[in-house]
Formats: C-alpha cells, structure tokens, sequence
C-alpha cells in the first residue's frame, strides 16, 4: 500500500511537472488560460423549415461518440447544436441526435438536469429529443440513420434521415479519434472505410442534393484524407489534419474557466468555433454568409496562428460547395436578414486549450484537487487517475515492444511511426488493420479512446505485410497480463 500511494504522488507530481511547461499553475490550481469569448444565448425557435423547391428540405444527425462525465464537452457540443438548429427553423422531426445521455443527471454534474457549453451558457439540454441513447448509440444505427433505412435499426425513435433529391443534409460528429477511426460509447468503434462506402451508397440513392459534415476529433483529417473522391456532392470539414489532435476548451484553470463547481471541460475548440460564429446573432446573416466563410473563421480560430493550443482545420470533397450559404444547412434567424457578411466580427480566438486526449486527467486532476483531505471522492478520483496513467502506459509500452519484436530494435520506431504523404489513405487494406486490433486486443485488453492514438502504427503494420499470425505471436509475448481496470477491460467488447 506505501508502494502504491508513493507512485500515485510520483504519477501526480509528475502530471503537474509535465502541465508546467505548457500551462500556468498558480498554488495547486492548473492554470489553462484562453481569450474570451462570446457566449451562447437563448432564443425562441423559428420553426419554419423553408421547404420550397429551392432549398429542399433541410436533415441533420448530431453525433456525440462518447459516453463518461470526463467527456462531458461532446454531448455539451451536440446539445447546444441541437438548440442553434432548431432555432434556425429545422424542424425537431428533421433532427437525429445520437448521444449517450449520461450527463445531464450524472451525479458529478453540479446542476442536475442541465447541460452547458461554455462558462456562461445557458441550458442546451432542454428540449433535446432522445433519439439513440445509451447502448443504442452505435455505428449500426447511425449508418441506418444515414441511409433512411428503417429496417437495420436496433432501437431507439426510429427517426432515419427520410430525404429527398431536392435536400440538405448537415452531419456534425464530436468525439474521440484516431488515425482512420472514431470513437463510439459502444463496440466497435466507426472505421472510415465504412463511413466512405455509407456515404458513397447514400449518394447512389439519389436522396439528397448536397451533404455537409463537420467533424470534431483528434487526427480527424484522416476519416476523409485519400477516401473521399470528389463528385458525391459532400463537403467535409474536420478539426484537425491526419496528423494531429484536436483540442478541448472551457477546461478547469483556463480563463475563462468553467464556473467553480466544475471540474470537467464544457466544449471542444472547433466545435464551440463555428458555433459560436453561428450564433453571433446580432451580425452574421446566415442567408448570405457561406460554408466557406465560416471554414476560414473556424480555422483561424482554432489554429490561433498555429499555436501549440491548436490544430488545422481541413477541408475535404467538393470543396464548392462551400460557396453555399450556411441557411441550406443550419437555417437562420429571420431578424438578421438585412445583415451582411463581416470577417472583422470574427470570435477571438483562445489563447491556450487542452490536448482531447488529456482532458480526462485534468478532470481527475481537478477532482483531486478540490476533494477534501481523508474523503471518499479523493480516493475515487486518485483511482482514477492512476488507473487512466496504467492504462496509457501499458498501451504506448505494448506497442513499442510489439514493434521490436516484429521489426527489430533499430526499424521499429521508423515503421511505427510512418506518416503517408498527404492524399493517400492511412492503410491499404482495411480488413487487415481491423484483424490486427482485434488481435491486439485479445492478448492486450482495450485500446479505448486513448489508445486510438496507435492506429497509424497498426496500420503501418500492414502496410508492411504484418498477418494476423505475426501479430498474435508479437502481442503474446509483448502482454503477459493487462492492467484490471475499466480502461483496458474488453467487457463492451472488441473495438474492430
């Protein structure tokens, strides 16, 4: 037991030691500052879907692909978009929302019942229809709900995009990625090969006339990098390159931060970035501003002058469609009508943000801190935190040692760590790459949302010839045994 509390302090001591370098700490509190911002404010619905000839009818799914207070930020995203879309005049039976709804009455929430998207936002959880939620929430349904099938459904509303030729479609999914997949808060996991051949089959249909979809995660450029040919009539645009990670905002320590009682981050940059622009009620006139407008404001933002705090914004497909205005998609607020377009009323970007894959340590940080002494909500989030800390080094030691058994000690890191030039998919053979997490997994336990970050090393490995057999060989030796807790644990089943 001394052992054990001596490495929790180690781990914490050295959690503080690594955040110094990137992040102010003022006494015991992390400090992550940001710019202020404008905020998200309440409205009336518009209610009018504008179904004429012209613009079609108007579609959208919103997507958060994680469950876990820790998360709180991507259902926050999802909420709050809900509430811009029906304020634009989508109807609510012309919105899918997918989200696990563990949130809004989680007893870590401070405000039972609400959900909020920055430090001074109100409710974006009233309201909000649930469509899939919990175990519904899967890749399965959400591909019917794509496609308008009824029938591949597993539970939930039964609501599926049910579109026409004339009509608009807007996607909007903020979770946790990596290289060529996105997280899910059931197994398995969204593969971008099968999002492509969705999409592909979506557009074969005839039942829309253009797609838009807005992507939040880290190495988020992926899912579409190489995969998405132009002529579908689809627009994509991701928080971040291939390469890189997305970043969480209104985070403990930052300013400004989250009200006190918090301890989680409320939003996502990219996410609250075209948001909030959305919502700058008072100057944005979204009948005349475009998608392409909006994507140059969202990239300036959230890559703060590539800022370390920040990641690239992309665009992929037909990028012209970005020349379409925002109301085909989002709809509008009638009473900005006569507005016009404004690049100087840009948000101002945030000075710092918190890497997506570290915003569940500054949770359990902040938990930590704010416990008292000798309490049991001190020993949780301690055990926490440990646990997330033997989970990540277990994976990252996994797959090094995988590497040197596979391809030697000098070759390893060069195989693993391999980056395609821009325009090519991440992985020849994506039969392959779903083989071999499996086969990872059996001998190692879950990758989980953390360990998503490894993709492109199993990639890499079948880029260069690695069969299942070798993998499972290599994983054998390489995990004895894997740590006990929820985050290696295969309970929810295989990730591929």
């Amino acid at each position: 037991m001394t052992r054990l509390i001596a490495g929790v302090i180690f781990l914490l001591i050295s959690f503080c030691g690594i955040a110094v370098g990137v992040r102010d700490i003022v006494g015991d509190v992390l400090r992550l500052p940001s710019e202020a911002s404008r905020f998200f404010r309440p409205g009336k619905f518009n209610d009018d879907n504008s179904d004429d000839d012209s613009s079609g009818t108007r579609w959208a799914i919103l997507l958060a692909g994680s469950n876990g207070y820790w998360n709180y930020r991507h259902q926050a995203d999802v909420c709050h978009a809900y509430q811009l879309l029906r304020q634009g005049g989508l109807k609510e039976e012309n919105i899918i929302v997918f989200m696990y709804d563990d949130i809004a009455d989680n007893p870590e929430n401070p405000r039972p019942g609400v959900i909020i998207n920055n430090p001074q936002g109100e409710d974006v959880y009233k309201g909000v229809p649930k469509d899939y939620t919990g175990p519904d929430v899967t890749v399965g349904n959400f591909f019917a709900a794509i496609l308008g099938n009824k029938t591949a459904l597993t539970g939930g509303s039964g609501k599926v995009v049910d579109s026409g030729p004339n009509d608009h479609i807007f996607i909007y999914y903020t979770d946790h990625g990596g290289p060529g997949v996105l997280g899910m808060p059931t197994n398995p996991y969204l593969y971008a090969d099968d999002l492509i051949d969705v999409l592909k089959k979506k557009h074969a249909s005839g039942t829309y006339k253009s797609l838009v979809f807005y992507l939040e995660a880290c190495e988020s450029g992926s899912i579409f990098e190489g995969l998405l040919p132009q002529g579908l009539n689809i627009y994509a645009t991701t928080a971040s390159n291939a390469e890189e990670s997305s970043w969480g905002t209104y985070c403990p320590g930052e300013y400004p931060s989250p009200p006190p009682e918090y301890d989680t981050c409320l939003g996502d940059l990219y996410s609250v970035a075209w948001m909030e622009d959305r919502y700058e009620s008072d100057i944005h006139n979204l009948r005349t501003e475009t998608l392409h407008q909006q994507y140059e404001l969202v990239k300036r933002r959230t890559s703060y002058d590539n800022s370390p705090y920040g990641s690239h914004v992309m665009q992929y497909g037909d990028v012209g469609l970005s020349k379409d205005d925002l109301f085909q998609y989002m709809g509008t607020n009638p009473a900005n009508d006569n507005y016009t377009f404004v690049e100087e009323n840009s948000l101002r970007p945030h000075s710092k943000a918190v890497n997506q894959r570290d915003a569940d340590l500054v949770h359990f940080w902040a938990k930590y801190r704010k416990a008292p002494e000798g309490s049991s909500r001190k020993v949780e989030a301690q055990k926490q935190f440990v646990e997330a800390m033997s989970h990540r080094m277990h994976i990252d030691h996994s797959i090094k040692l995988i590497g040197k058994l596979l391809f030697g000690i000098e070759k390893a890191s060069e195989v693993l760590n391999t980056v395609r030039p821009a325009g090519q998919p991440l992985v020849d053979d994506w039969v392959c790459l779903k083989t071999l997490v499996r086969t990872f997994e059996t001998h190692c336990g879950s990758i989980s949302q953390y360990g998503m970050k490894h993709m492109r090393s199993l990639a890499n490995l079948c880029n260069a010839g690695i069969v299942k057999e070798q993998m499972a060989e290599a994983s054998a030796q390489a995990c004895v045994s894997f740590p006990s807790g929820s985050w290696s644990s295969l309970h929810k089943g295989f990730s591929a």
